[in-house]
């Protein structure tokens, strides 16, 4: 989804890490879903790639487990 909103917005992965202040390589591994990151550099993408709400709450529904354990 990352790189789909940054592609959008015609940003190469480092101008989109110099903007939102990560490095170029937690950005990559953030597009390929390697990484985890935090709530403040969360903030930062859906300002600047103008994420929105919608696109978001789909994307955690389609990419979180349901609250019950899996066995």
């Amino acid at each position: 989804m990352i790189k789909e909103y940054r592609q959008k917005n015609g940003f190469s992965q480092e101008e989109l890490a110099e903007k939102i202040d990560i490095s170029w390589r937690h950005l990559q591994r953030l597009e390929h879903n390697e990484s985890k990151t935090t709530v403040k550099t969360l903030k930062k993408l859906i300002k600047v790639l103008k994420i929105s709400d919608k696109d978001i709450l789909d994307y955690l529904k389609n990419n979180t487990n349901s609250d019950e354990d899996e066995y």
